[in-house]
């Protein structure tokens, strides 16, 4: 299949990023990103906003500032009261509102199962933008959220959660990576992503494909969700986390003393995660320095990229 293309795309379908990338003029270069989903929380209005900030995410990780965005939604007429989806679309709205971004349109269909999520374009510099496979050795890994979302996600479905997590872990989904990113862009970074659907490693495992370098993974320096090692125990795992270990186990080595535990929270996906953030080790405790004074408390240094040929060892 051969995908139209020309020399001004900077970043497409030639290689799995975060976003594509169009040069427009010398100074500027368009972001474009697109995700939608079904509802993982009961809150309409919540949904909105976790819908809305992990679709700006893509922008940020690529090292960018979205600028607009356009709704998408799918509706259940027949089953489901309007005034659900008037929630959802404020809670979107808002979001849109804390990231500076304006909603300029958007798309609707009557479906049986409700979706919600956003196009979204955003602003870089041609030369400034951040790829996945830019990770040079030497380079330390700093994450930004804690991980096992999913896995809480699933906890929420099963009735098992408590209102208190239930709460935090909105509020942790619902955060937009916007200062981050700002923090970020003051270092000389050499790539970043989002942690998202395809889980810790899954990310990391685009990141060092095709790059020639590996990564080495602190099991211990992870930050995790209290209550998702918890859940993950009682064999609270979604679907999808099997699913990604089965897709890429074959790039990664657990120590023995990576617990099972571990490993799921490892491969759980994400919603609306942190950044992973790849940086020049004499830079890395100055951004995380900053980071941790600017309020994002739970970024961590979780390892280093290594001269091993791609692979991810996590001990």
């Amino acid at each position: 299949m051969v995908f139209p293309t020309n020399a001004n795309v900077l970043v497409g379908l030639d290689r799995a990023d975060d976003a594509g990338v169009y040069k427009v003029s010398d100074d500027l270069a368009l972001i474009q990103t697109v995700d939608f989903f079904t509802p993982i929380v009961d809150d309409p209005y919540a949904f909105g906003q976790i819908a809305a900030a992990n679709a700006l995410s893509d922008i940020y990780a690529m090292g960018g500032i979205p600028k607009t965005a356009m709704n998408l939604v799918a509706f259940p007429l027949k089953t489901m009261d309007i005034s659900v989806l008037r929630q959802i679309i404020q809670g979107g709205l808002d979001k849109m509102t804390e990231a500076g971004v304006v909603l300029i349109g958007g798309h609707s269909i009557e479906d049986s199962e409700l979706k919600y999520g956003l196009s979204v374009t955003g602003f870089i510099h041609p030369g400034r933008v951040l790829t996945k496979k830019s990770i040079r050795p030497g380079d330390r890994l700093i994450l930004t959220k804690p991980l096992g979302t999913g896995i809480v996600n699933t906890a929420i479905k099963g009735g098992l959660a408590s209102l208190s997590v239930i709460e935090s872990t909105i509020r942790l989904m619902a955060t937009l990576n916007r200062r981050a990113a700002e923090i970020m862009s003051d270092y000389p970074v050499s790539a970043c992503t989002d942690i998202t659907g395809f889980g810790l490693i899954g990310h990391l495992a685009e990141m060092v494909a095709g790059s020639g370098f590996g990564m080495t993974i602190h099991a211990s320096m992870l930050p995790v969700i209290p209550e998702a090692r918890e859940y993950a125990a009682m064999g609270l795992v979604p679907a999808g986390a099997y699913k990604n270990r089965e897709f890429r186990e074959n790039m990664v080595t657990f120590g023995p003393q990576v617990d099972r535990v571990l490993q799921d929270i490892s491969f759980d996906p994400q919603t609306s995660g942190g950044l992973l953030i790849s940086i020049p080790g004499a830079q890395a405790d100055a951004l995380l320095s900053n980071l941790k004074d600017n309020g994002i408390f739970h970024a961590v240094i979780i390892g280093e990229v290594t001269e091993t040929s791609e692979h991810i060892t996590m001990r």
